[in-house]
């Protein structure tokens, strides 16, 4: 099943709707136990509890309860604890007397050579940058890998958004987020500011979405990736397993056609023919390719790839006009978005499945506007106002649905972040458009599936966009087999 991510709003009436488990605490010290315990499995990964040294910056409200009942349970396992209240007048009273209770220490400002800190400063109800206090004490912090503290966020790193996962200046930056229930937008959409997210069950029912307002955010898992991949049957030839067309680059410039050819040849086991200049430079790549340079002469295709490095001149306009004029589903990328760009109607009215894939500044130029902190809400508008699927590029990669269904993936690192990889993804992303797939999911697993290739090509090391290119088979076998294995 992919994995539903919340609004905060849509949390809150998850917990309204137990009832006596909120009245009477029951969520609170259950929460606080879940927290504890991810404090406990840090210690132990380095060396044990007994006798370590836990810290936590505490905050008014259930937040700084959560914390305090958490360091309390620490407490009485044995871990020498401090807590710094932000605002003692406001300090969250049964969590205080049972810190206290357990042997805690208050303390105006953390101790040195802790192990762990615990960030209960703020929860989903946190709006801005942490205020200077706070910052002061974590400032003083040495990054868990220069040898400070692991940071255990309760619910959200302090000074991160919520819905949006804007991370304000300062903000914690945590080794491990804990969360409630199901894990929140901010948990996907600033990935690298939550660390590990572990999510503890502590008794909720989430709803079905994140509210009635907020596009529903979700993401694929490796199981569902694996599940959708097109796989050959005993009665699949080359045709119904998909055949892909590429429009892309030319023989003064094949890299875009050679990498996002051999992409769509890769991702699938249909058929992928090509259509321009760069017909030779690909073929003698990727001798499986169809290619010619005329496209009149492409033959019978079930999706297509175009724009990659095709030029923004007037016959790569006639050709992106023909393209989109055709009933089948396309995939509009690069040089084709700088002209989607000043020809809007060309996709704002199409009926067929239409899948445009930017970056950041090709969809300012789509939009007129840069995307903005709130990039889901900026990606899920595009997608509704011109009534096709969106995929904003980036290490948090996001597929807008026009229904208001959002796909969100973190590709986990930035290895990606090289010329040429977005090409690979358009081919990858195409040809299981071709396989039947509608445009956001074919998206969404093409872009897991591409930041899977980045790590295995990458090893630790920068690749380019052929390194990529090479490990994609690898990578849906890796995804494939993972599946296989559960």
């Amino acid at each position: 099943m992919s994995i539903r991510y919340l609004t905060a709003d849509a949390v809150r009436q998850a917990e309204q709707a137990t009832g006596h488990l909120l009245t009477n605490g029951s969520l609170m010290r259950r929460a606080s136990v879940g927290v504890a315990q991810v404090v406990l499995h840090e210690l132990a990964a380095t060396g044990g509890c007994y006798g370590r040294r836990v810290g936590g910056v505490v905050g008014a409200g259930d937040n700084g309860g959560d914390a305090l009942y958490a360091l309390a349970f620490l407490a009485r396992r044995g871990v020498a604890c401090t807590a710094v209240l932000l605002n003692p007048d406001k300090a969250h009273g049964g969590g205080l007397a049972a810190f206290r209770r357990s042997g805690g220490r208050v303390a105006e400002a953390l101790p040195p050579g802790l192990d762990v800190v615990v960030d209960g400063v703020v929860g989903l109800g946190g709006r801005g940058p942490l205020r200077a206090a706070a910052a002061e004490h974590f400032g003083r912090l040495a990054p868990a890998d220069a040898g400070g503290p692991a940071i255990v966020s309760v619910d959200l790193p302090s000074g991160v958004d919520a819905d949006t996962g804007r991370i304000h200046d300062p903000a914690v930056r945590a080794t491990v987020t804990v969360t409630f229930g199901a894990p929140r937008h901010a948990h996907l959409l600033a990935a690298p500011q939550c660390g590990r997210v572990a999510v503890v069950d502590i008794g909720i029912d989430p709803p079905g979405s994140s509210d009635g307002a907020a596009p529903r955010l979700s993401a694929l898992t490796d199981s569902d990736v694996a599940r959708l991949w097109p796989v050959p049957g005993a009665a699949d030839d080359k045709y119904t397993q998909g055949v892909v067309g590429v429009i892309a680059g030319s023989a003064r410039y094949p890299g875009a056609a050679i990498l996002a050819t051999g992409a769509a040849v890769s991702a699938t086991s249909g058929m992928t023919r090509y259509v321009g200049t760069a017909a030779d430079e690909v073929v003698s790549h990727f001798p499986e390719v169809v290619a010619v340079t005329a496209l009149d002469d492409a033959g019978r295709v079930q999706a297509w790839v175009v724009g990659p490095g095709m030029g923004t001149d007037d016959e790569a306009l006639e050709i992106l006009r023909a393209i989109l004029a055709t009933d089948l589903p396309v995939l509009v990328d690069a040089d084709g978005l700088t002209l989607v760009a000043a020809h809007p109607e060309l996709v704002a009215k199409r009926s067929a499945p239409t899948l445009l894939t930017p970056h950041a500044g090709e969809f300012a130029r789509l939009t007129g506007a840069e995307v903005g902190a709130d990039r889901l809400q900026a990606v899920a508008d595009l997608a509704s106002k011109w009534q096709v699927a969106v995929l904003l590029k980036g290490r948090i990669t996001l597929v807008a649905d026009p229904s208001g269904d959002v796909f969100g993936n973190d590709a986990g690192s930035s290895w990606a972040a090289t010329a040429g990889a977005g090409d690979v993804l358009s081919g990858i992303a195409g040809a299981l458009m071709a396989s039947g797939l509608r445009p956001s999911v074919a998206g969404a697993a093409a872009a897991r599936v591409h930041g899977h290739a980045a790590d295995l090509a990458a090893r630790g090391a920068p690749i380019g966009a052929s390194a990529l290119l090479g490990a994609v088979r690898s990578a849906v076998r890796t995804i494939r087999e993972g599946a296989a294995d559960r």
